[in-house]
């Protein structure tokens, strides 16, 4: 570790943190139907959807009928996403000439994207062609990260609101979030992004000449316009196989940083628009500090981890003053690289600039952690912002059993009925990621696939199911994806970590919404201050991540010790 490295990451945090504010109130004036800056331009345009599509921008939905329109659009975009796919071949810009994306892989990519996932058991360069990039993947893109943002601002008006039976309008929320938030950022971060070098373009590919004379095949394509919603939205599937760690992706130190810092900007500042439209601003930066706390840790520790190198490689004699940097891009290094490994998976992002399973044992075995505790720190776009108060909702219920009192979160009485449905939502991940890797581990369907036996084989299943049900898409490596069963389960595990989640979740917000919004009484459990944060912070920990202890005890955890002791797998 140097203290150059952890300069880096403390300027990345930073600058985070300068643009929570702003942006965070940005959005709220959008979600509460005010005008902004770029209202005279796009206003007009919001209103020809409206029309163009049928909807009624004044009429709200309860949460069933918010629900139901969410689940409509989402089968709507996976039909039409997997035609794409499987017609790839007869339809325009496909200079490479790519036939159709097989039935199981197209399957597994369409519910991929879908639910914001953006696993790939492909290679992007070699299966894809520039309309299936474009018009497919990108476009789904923006449209699952605006149906996450959308349930959140769902929620959160939830908490706003008092004895309310409406919760908003999912196409108005859904029209917003892409047009008025995620859209303008994507145009300004693709022009940086073709600054920084990275290609855009609709040409195929060109054929350059090697120093040894060989020729070698160069793809290209729109990479920078995909590079940049990938990052604002929380997906993270990558133009190239390799993701960030390609040159086109993220060519130098500044674009990688730049790469996590939209990684972060959306979600964190969706985190104080919760705090600014619930009218407690306190609330949305005890949210933040709790997020906060967990993943500088989960840097720290990865960063050490790394920087301390192979300890088989040192008793070879060999300098391990470099640290473990099997894997990695020399253009990083190890703090770039601990901190890209941390955000991504602390959010629902998935992109990577290094190959997680060339990580050290503790190394690798934080980002499996931070997506099993639920993709909240601070998660994907809008889904991370409304896992977060799914736990603040479990917390208040601990607070309030400790000292005797009715739980309540913003003035609003957390009973029975939200704590059965938070419960069903906290329990999703783990019968996904525990269930199919218990499965998997015990048929040669699922275990032909490992790239290595012994723990770290465990370690690759684990990881890959662990990201699909979070949502996440980043992969341990080693593990080939592309066979029917891993395609057909790894979808099935998407679809739970989205949707058995999210309905949950609306059912609460539906049942919150309708109460009363009580001022807060001497006797009100404070929910702004350190106390709540510590308790959170707990509630996280254990409810989010100890189920998966044993699983992890088999995996890194032992790999991690068998390295100490000079053991290799």
């Amino acid at each position: 570790m140097s203290f150059v490295g952890w300069l880096q990451i403390a300027a990345l945090f930073l600058a985070v943190l300068a643009v929570i504010k702003p942006l965070g109130l940005y959005m709220a004036r959008v979600f509460q139907g005010e005008r902004t800056f770029i209202s005279p331009v796009l206003a007009p345009v919001e209103r020809g959807f409206y029309r163009l599509a049928g909807v009624d921008d004044q009429r709200e939905q309860g949460w069933l009928a918010y629900a139901f329109a969410m689940l409509a659009f989402s089968i709507a975009g996976f039909v039409s996403l997997y035609a794409i796919l499987r017609l790839q071949a007869f339809l325009p810009f496909n200079p490479q000439g790519f036939t159709g994306v097989a039935p199981d892989l197209a399957f597994n990519t369409a519910i991929s994207f879908l639910t914001n996932t953006n696993w790939q058991n492909y290679a992007g360069e070699t299966t894809m062609s520039q309309f299936s990039q474009m018009a497919g993947l990108t476009v789904h893109n923006f449209l699952s990260a605006a149906s996450g943002i959308a349930m959140a601002m769902a929620l959160t008006r939830a908490f706003a609101r008092s004895k309310a039976k409406t919760l908003g309008n999912f196409w108005v929320d859904l029209t917003r979030a892409t047009l008025y938030v995620l859209l303008p950022l994507a145009i300004v971060v693709t022009v940086v992004f073709i600054a920084m070098g990275l290609p855009q373009t609709l040409g195929a590919s060109i054929t350059a000449t090697t120093l040894e004379g060989a020729h070698q095949v160069i793809a290209l394509g729109p990479v920078a316009s995909q590079e940049a919603i990938k990052q604002l939205g929380t997906n993270g599937g990558g133009f190239f196989n390799v993701n960030a760690a390609h040159p086109f992706e993220n060519p130098t130190a500044l674009s990688n940083l730049l790469n996590i810092f939209a990684m972060l900007s959306v979600s964190a500042a969706l985190v104080y628009t919760f705090g600014q439209m619930v009218g407690e601003r306190r609330q949305g930066w005890a949210f933040l500090a709790t997020i906060a706390i967990l993943l500088i840790v989960g840097v720290g520790v990865v960063y050490w981890a790394e920087a301390q190198g192979n300890p088989i490689l040192t008793a070879l004699g060999l300098d391990a003053s470099g640290g473990n940097m099997e894997g990695k891009e020399v253009r990083f290094g190890q703090s770039a690289s601990a901190l890209y490994a941390a955000v991504t998976t602390g959010l629902s992002d998935g992109g990577v600039n290094a190959m997680h399973g060339s990580l050290t044992g503790l190394g690798g075995l934080v980002p499996m952690f931070l997506i099993q505790l639920g993709e909240v720190l601070p998660g994907g776009v809008g889904s991370g912002l409304y896992g977060l108060i799914v736990f603040a909702i479990l917390a208040v219920f601990v607070a309030g059993l400790m000292v005797g009192r009715t739980p309540e979160l913003l003035g609003k009485k957390i009973d029975g009925r939200e704590m059965k449905f938070a419960m069903l939502a906290v329990l999703i991940l783990p019968l996904a990621i525990l269930g199919f890797t218990a499965v998997s581990v015990m048929i040669p369907a699922g275990v032909a696939s490992i790239g290595t036996p012994g723990p770290h084989g465990l370690s690759e299943i684990l990881y890959a199911y662990s990201s699909a049900a979070g949502n996440n898409g980043s992969a341990f490596g080693g593990l080939s994806g592309n066979t029917p069963w891993y395609n057909a389960t790894l979808a099935i595990a998407m679809l739970l970590g989205r949707f058995a989640y999210v309905i949950p979740v609306l059912a609460i917000a539906g049942s919150i919404a309708a109460k009363v919004r009580a001022p807060a009484s001497s006797g009100t459990f404070p929910t702004h201050g350190p106390l709540f944060v510590g308790l959170l912070i707990g509630v996280i920990l254990i409810l989010g991540g100890l189920q998966f202890f044993p699983a992890l005890a088999l995996g890194p955890i032992v790999e991690h010790f068998a390295t100490l002791a000079g053991q290799t797998y």
